[in-house]
């Protein structure tokens, strides 16, 4: 038998690389590699990359600054399948690094991305590639490319995928995209919300949040709410409110039903079928902050609309709110007091609020929570407008001082809310005077310089209504509030000129801040706005004409004549016609100046007792010269009464001198009581009478004393002698006749106007 021949081994080519198995530890090294060109290599190089990347944030900037993405974006449309899935798996994970993504939209690959998204590929590839546009679409610039390189049809057609990880990707990035209006309407136009409410049946809460965050989105156009109530949306939503396993998705749940609420024919749905009392319970049982708010929130949105409201209002929605009102929850609070807002535009839940809502809502008022006092003030602010019952019930609740504590708030709307409801406040004479005791115009003070046009019109509309009376002018005065408010007539706002104009007219109640009011250049501001067609109004136009009707010294020098009602009292006097823009000096200038060849300055001072009264602090600095404080003529008087005009000062009403002291015409007024009663000590009076109005004091050149214009003896004497004739006559007509008689008698009185009242009541 022979031996056995060994066979030998043929050695390989000399042209082929010998087989090489390297263990690299580098992230640098394996980058290198994905250049080869050896599927092999790419697809474990591509792997072992991203496992790398899984690691952390910091290992993904690494593999950024080894130049890894650009390699890698040439992989995406590589011809094998297993590096071309590797190489997407990468990019879903890489792109939410933000510096990644901001070199993926340099490199333009996101229409390699979305062409993984095709049917043909596997489930894997549309997992990662959904992944890595939802991280791309967390981005404005991200949402504009996945637009506008047709991304979205596709992942609306991946909502249907069979693997719940490409849904939730899909459903996530179209949340991210919706945010923009334009795809809004694209996806209306791509049917996407039949797909979308078959995600609320997923058994994966994630999926169900997305989806109803996604529907609170696009739930906002109109068109979207009819093919959500089409698709019988409401029911899957009713059912997801009603599980109380699904109570992490209530609050999505109730964000979309607040958007379907604000149509009338959903509203009418819900009614109909029992869902919104439900809705309603729900609310008010809850113990969750954030559903109770949002559930205030839909309230609000669809009390808007009038027809709503009234639906609301059947279904007692206003106990609701009042629940919601007592919540722990700020943001709640502030929810249900917007809601009351919104819903006491209808007048039968105005009044129900009257018994039960307003000592809850004052309450809130006193909150530490700025935004909470702002929402309460804004509550109350439409539950008292036109309505004095509401108002009486605030105030009855004390919620006049923490309304004029909020007027010093930071907030512009919690400042014009209160003014609101302290003007509305005060159009009923008690509540008014309530207010003026907590110094409300001090409180304004703030408001009134403030630069919110807002806060300034409504500051300037409680000036309006609450200084109706001597004490709170001199207040708002004192505590220097007639600059910012003669200021306010400079606004570009109409509105806030108007209500200024309209807060100086009623400021222009007296005499004496009328001409404080003139001093301070209003009415040059009044006739200004007043020659402009565009800014004038009829408040403008009431507020110059007052301030001219209590000055009536300046009012005879500009036009020439006065109306019937301007009864001219002492310290009238007639400087002559000025022309517009002219100002008319005050007395006290004019009467220092030395004589020249002007015309005569005629004045009317029927006041003979020149004694300073004992209080000068309602006295402006140019009225020095001694227009009277107290009533200085009962013929005067009368005929005021007869005229019935307020347009002087009111304390000119009182019977008695200020000073304490009897001046000849408080003894006239006297002499005129004891004329109706008899004639018999007539010419022993008379004789006392006009030695004392003789014997008059000399004005001394004191520079510390009080100026006051000079007396007129002779005038006083023949208003007292007028006086004690006119006033015994009853019949108007003989009165006049017998007055006439004095003015032809005495006619050649200098320095002297008599006020001559006609059947008709006028002024002569």
């Amino acid at each position: 038998m022979g031996k056995k021949i060994k066979k030998e081994v043929e050695p390989p080519p000399k042209d082929v690389f010998d087989p090489l198995t390297i263990e690299s530890k580098k992230a640098a090294t394996v980058v290198l590699m994905l250049k080869s060109p050896e599927e092999d290599i790419l697809a474990k190089a591509c792997e072992a990359i991203y496992k790398f990347a899984l690691k952390g944030e910091e290992n993904k900037a690494t593999l950024l600054e080894l130049g890894a993405v650009e390699p890698l974006t040439k992989l995406l449309t590589h011809e094998d399948k297993i590096v071309r899935r590797n190489a997407m798996m990468i990019f879903g994970i890489l792109a939410s690094n933000s510096d990644v993504k901001k070199l993926l939209r340099e490199l333009e690959v996101m229409s390699s991305v979305i062409a993984q998204l095709s049917p043909e590929e596997e489930v894997v590839i549309h997992e990662f590639a959904s992944l890595c546009l939802a991280n791309m679409s967390v981005e404005y610039t991200g949402k504009v490319q996945i637009f506008e390189h047709g991304g979205l049809e596709p992942l609306i057609r991946l909502l249907s995928s069979p693997d719940p990880d490409v849904k939730k990707n899909s459903i996530e990035c179209i949340y991210n995209l919706v945010q923009d209006f334009q795809c809004r309407t694209t996806l209306q136009e791509l049917n996407a919300i039949p797909p979308i409410l078959e995600l609320l049946k997923s058994e994966y809460p994630i999926i169900q949040l997305l989806a109803l965050k996604t529907l609170g989105v696009i739930t906002c156009d109109k068109e979207a709410r009819t093919t959500l109530k089409d698709n019988q949306g409401l029911d899957h939503l009713t059912k997801i409110l009603e599980t109380k396993e699904l109570n992490d998705l209530h609050v999505e749940a109730l964000a979309v039903i607040a958007n379907c609420l604000e149509d009338m024919d959903t509203m009418v749905l819900m009614q109909q079928s029992g869902s919104l009392k439900k809705v309603l319970s729900f609310a008010e049982n809850s113990t969750i902050p954030d559903i109770q708010k949002n559930a205030a929130k839909a309230i609000t949105k669809a009390a808007y609309d009038p027809e709503n409201r009234k639906v609301f209002h059947e279904q007692e929605v206003e106990k609701c709110l009042v629940t919601l009102l007592g919540s722990d929850s700020d943001g709640t609070k502030i929810a249900a007091s917007q809601a009351i807002s919104a819903m006491c535009e209808n007048l039968s839940c105005k009044e129900f609020f009257n018994t039960q809502g307003i000592p809850q809502i004052v309450q809130l008022l006193k909150s530490d929570n700025e935004e909470v006092r702002e929402a309460a003030a804004l509550a109350l602010a439409n539950l008292t407008t036109s309505s004095p019952a509401n108002a009486n019930a605030a105030a009855e609740a004390d919620a006049i001082d923490p309304l004029i504590n909020i007027l010093s708030s930071k907030r512009d709307g919690a400042v014009a809310n209160a003014a609101t409801v302290l003007t509305n406040m005060a159009i009923q004479e008690p509540l008014r005077a309530i207010i003026q005791n907590h110094e409300i115009m001090r409180a304004l003070l703030g408001p009134l310089h403030s630069t919110n046009t807002v806060v300034q019109s409504t500051a300037a509309l409680t000036v309006a209504a609450t200084a109706c009376d001597v004490e709170s002018r001199n207040e708002l005065k004192n505590c220097g509030g007639l600059e910012p408010l003669i200021e306010l007539l400079h606004s570009k706002n109409d509105e806030v000129r108007r209500h200024a104009s309209w807060a100086i007219m009623v400021c222009a109640g007296d005499e004496l801040m009328a001409v404080e009011l003139c001093r301070l250049g209003a009415l040059d501001i009044l006739e200004e706005i007043n020659r402009s067609l565009s800014r004038k109004n009829k408040f403008s136009e009431a507020a110059y004409n007052k301030l001219l009707n209590n000055n009536l010294s300046l009012k005879y020098s500009q036009t020439g004549y006065l109306s019937s009602s301007n009864i001219i009292s002492d310290g009238f006097y007639d400087y002559g016609r000025i022309n517009p823009g002219t100002k008319l000096l005050p007395l006290k200038e004019l009467c220092l100046q030395e004589l020249n060849d002007q015309r005569a300055i005629l004045l009317v001072n029927n006041k003979s007792d020149i004694s300073p009264p004992p209080s000068m602090e309602d006295k402006s600095s140019d009225v020095g010269y001694g227009r009277s404080i107290s009533s200085s003529s009962s013929l005067r008087r009368a005929s005021k009464e007869k005229a019935n005009a307020g347009f002087g000062s009111p304390t000119e009403e009182k019977s008695e001198p200020a000073s304490g002291r009897n001046t000849v015409l408080s003894r006239g007024a006297t002499k005129e009581k004891g004329a109706r009663k008899g004639k018999g000590k007539k010419e022993e009076e008379k004789v006392k009478e006009e030695e004392e109005v003789l014997a008059v004091p000399k004005l001394t050149e004191s520079p510390e004393k009080e100026w006051y214009p000079p007396p007129d003896p002779e005038f006083c004497l023949y208003v007292l002698e007028v006086i004690k004739t006119i006033l015994p006559i009853v019949n108007i007509k003989e009165q006049i006749e017998v007055l006439a008689k004095h003015w032809l008698i005495k006619s050649g009185l200098a320095a002297a106007w008599c006020v001559v009242s006609t059947a008709e009541g006028g002024t002569r």
